[in-house]
């Protein structure tokens, strides 16, 4: 399995700059790649990642996304004089031409080739090029936005007829729509297109119709184009969150790609004066973490847009730092979507129900008119009143001028990644620590355990697994220890054990989660300290409490689209929205559960409590060992294959726990309050 995280960076792309005045680039500046680059060198990032050096792309590299004519007008540039390139830059959109850039674009193209390659021939993980000019714009014989030559396109292309891979996913968190990167793969099935972007109803650059959620693709490409548009500015943690769980990861599950690349703008941040959106740098770490494990792994980050320079350089450490593997940051302030991201993901999901299986539950599109169009009418006839009808533009690019936001915070990795309490004769895995409890535990611990659990008798070797497991969550707690495994005699005493030493601190909230059918003992704990997700073929006599989820699949845990679907649509939204400071995984025996659903499971859940997870399972269960040690430490879950279509009547039983749950979880929700009477089975 390849280790390490590729870096690729040359300085002599910011060789560029605008040479006249004009209003719509002056934001594309050559600090942003610079910034971006000395962040990851003064926090250390940079020296942790594999450097590759850049070459320049050949013509044929290029020509694989552009015309001949298009190329060979683009190659005359270096030689023309000041207004000769003014005058070639005009027959484009919000672009500019300077003598260096035909020889940067094609180092931003080669630097992305070589992250593709080091990648594919597994010299690394995965990887993040740090390249100028962008490229999600640029079309077959145009530049557009920035964009001289469309880097992630090629280096789609580039991948399928080099290394003959399949699927290629396209995850383009920019804010802006890559109308390039569409119009190159609109009617071909191998490569799903996902974009979200500020759209305003077609009133934001690019300005285009195909950018709303209804353009999903042509012909034989029909659903592998997702677009997602933002109706509104001002977006936040939540409703990123919310397209990834209940959009882009259910269709990238089911479509099992190949290779992920990601058109990495980051103008879709908190203080940009592009985007106007208030999602937090850190959640990049976690919209990164929850794609590290499609494609077993194999993911090229190549940065787009981002011109809040402070911004910018935060966002890409973030992601970096993700890609190494350090623990993801406890996500801020997440809870539900707001009405108009609702909108969007609910008309997204009802147009995409025709061509993904995942999706064929989602509810119609709504009848009634968005939310965003009914207050902008108001908002028109109170700026007519105050301006005479004027719209100044100078305004909302100020608008970002005085805002503030918190440094993320410091992601500090355990001295020791993985721990495990293992009995006598099982090997340790590569890269543990074998974990005991001290030779004398206190008299007062111990004692604790033997009233709770060996009022009767009592076993000598039970009673030192739960003395080491409660050793190893105060380790975990100090941050000390990451993650652990524990193999235990009684996985039932085992839980309540942890359960009951975590809770007594005043911080700690517990995301509980149990795959199998054995019944969970109750333990009388404050509400709200521990919250409980249980996955299992039983059919669930009625919901207790907010706190007590019970999943219903019918074939239990072996059906690998029924529990995707339960993991991604129900799990995931309700463990970020409880942001838990410790994940207690239980493998119940007899769970049934195959060992890369089980590796995707535990890979996931990494993203919460800053990696804090402890996992739990029967002694016999020898052989899940090394493999989940494996996702513990950061290795990518194997992938599951193309998903089928869930049972109708898993479908069925989620739907209905969603729509009991939503109401306490708001994360759960995908449709807006007033369309909600048209969300139903289906």
């Amino acid at each position: 399995m390849a280790m390490g995280t590729a870096l690729i960076y040359d300085e002599e792309m910011a060789n560029y700059k605008l040479l006249w005045v004009d209003p719509a680039c002056k934001v594309e500046v050559p600090e942003r790649l610079t910034v971006s680059y000395e962040a990851l060198v003064r926090s250390g990032l940079a020296d942790r990642c594999v450097s590759i050096p850049v070459r320049e792309a050949t013509d044929a590299e290029i020509l694989l996304a552009h015309s001949e004519e298009y190329l060979e007008a683009v190659k005359k540039t270096p030689y023309m004089s000041l207004e000769d390139l003014m005058t070639f830059t005009q027959q484009y959109g919000d672009v500019y031409f300077h003598p260096n850039i035909y020889h940067c674009a094609k180092l931003a193209i080669g630097a992305t080739l070589q992250l593709v390659d080091n990648v594919m021939r597994g010299r690394v993980r995965n990887g993040m090029a740090l390249v100028r000019p962008p490229g999600h714009h640029s079309q077959y014989s145009a530049a557009n936005g920035f964009c001289v030559f469309n880097n992630v396109a090629i280096a789609a292309k580039y991948a399928k007829k080099n290394y003959g891979i399949k699927r290629v996913l396209i995850v383009d968190w920019d804010v802006h729509h890559g109308q390039g990167v569409q119009y190159c793969f609109e009617d071909d099935p191998s490569v799903l297109y996902f974009s979200w972007h500020r759209y305003e109803h077609q009133n934001f650059w690019p300005n285009l119709r195909e950018s709303d959620y209804d353009s999903v693709g042509k012909e034989k490409g029909a659903g592998f184009t997702i677009n997602v548009p933002w109706n509104k500015v001002g977006m936040e943690n939540s409703d990123y969150l919310a397209v990834f769980f209940h959009v882009l990861l259910p269709a990238a599950y089911e479509f099992c790609p190949d290779l992920v690349l990601v058109c990495a703008g980051f103008d879709s941040v908190i203080g940009d004066p592009e985007g106007h959106m208030c999602a937090t740098p850190d959640i990049f770490s976690h919209l990164t973490h929850l794609l590290m494990n499609l494609a077993g792994g194999k993911l090229c980050a190549v940065l787009e847009g981002g011109y809040n320079l402070t911004a910018l350089a935060q966002s890409v450490c973030q992601t970096v730092q993700t890609l190494l593997g350090d623990p993801v940051p406890q996500p801020t302030e997440v809870g539900g979507p707001c009405e108009s991201a609702l909108e969007s993901i609910h008309c997204v999901r009802s147009t995409h129900k025709q061509y993904w299986s995942c999706l064929k539950h989602a509810a119609d599109l709504p009848t009634s008119e968005p939310s965003t169009k009914r207050s902008k009418v108001a908002d028109q006839e109170k700026d007519e009143e105050h301006s005479g009808g004027e719209h100044n533009k100078g305004e909302e690019e100020e608008g970002t001028a005085g805002t503030v936001w918190p440094e993320p915070p410091q992601r500090l990795a355990p001295p020791v990644h993985t721990a495990v309490v293992l009995p006598d004769g099982v090997l340790c895995p590569d890269g543990c620590r074998v974990f005991r409890s001290p030779q004398t535990p206190e008299p007062l611990a111990l004692n604790r355990l033997r009233a709770n659990f060996f009022k009767d008798s009592e076993d000598e070797a039970t009673l030192m697994t739960l003395c080491s497991l409660v050793a190893l969550l105060e380790q975990m707690e100090k941050n000390e220890i990451r993650n652990g495994l524990a193999l235990v005699p009684d996985v039932s005493m085992a839980t309540v054990c942890a359960i009951q030493h975590a809770v007594t601190s005043l911080t700690n909230r517990v995301l509980l989660v149990c795959v199998g059918d054995e019944v969970v003992p109750t333990y009388p704990i404050e509400k709200g300290k521990t919250l409980l997700v249980q996955m299992s073929k039983k059919e669930p006599d009625g919901q207790k409490s907010k706190y007590d989820v019970q999943v219903y699949l019918k074939k239990g845990c072996s059906d690998v689209a029924g529990f995707m679907q339960a993991v991604l649509g129900l799990l995931l939204p309700l463990g970020y929205e409880y942001n838990p400071s410790l994940v207690l995984l239980v493998r119940m025996p007899g769970s049934g559960v195959c060992e890369n659903i089980w590796q995707q499971l535990t890979s996931l859940l990494q993203g919460l409590a800053q990696g804090h997870t402890l996992v739990l399972m029967q002694e016999n269960e020898k052989a899940s060992v090394s493999p989940t040690a494996s996702s513990l430490q950061g290795t990518p879950a194997p992938s599951l294959g193309p998903l089928g279509a869930p049972l109708p009547e898993d479908v069925e039983a989620l739907e209905r726990l969603r729509h009991r749950l939503q109401a306490d979880w708001k994360l759960l929700q995908t449709t807006a309050p007033d369309s909600r009477g048209s969300d139903k089975d289906h």
